[in-house]
């Protein structure tokens, strides 16, 4: 009976770990800045490319009327 309950547990911390793991990589991601400087595409800051725009955002449009 001790046996199935601590297989349980371990699998509940692991899965605990997880999850906190994942949350802190998510937290420490840096976002892409659309929309900055006036553009609605991603600006290159740094390298021999800087300051180049790329991929235009255009929305769909769902007035289907």
């Amino acid at each position: 009976m001790k046996d199935r309950h601590t297989r349980v547990l371990e699998q509940y911390s692991k899965s605990k770990d997880q999850e906190k793991k994942v949350k802190a990589m998510f937290s420490a991601r840096r976002e892409v800045e659309i929309n900055g400087g006036g553009t609605s595409g991603y600006r290159i800051k740094h390298g021999p490319n800087k300051d180049k725009i790329l991929g235009h955002y255009s929305p769909k449009s769902n007035n289907n009327w």
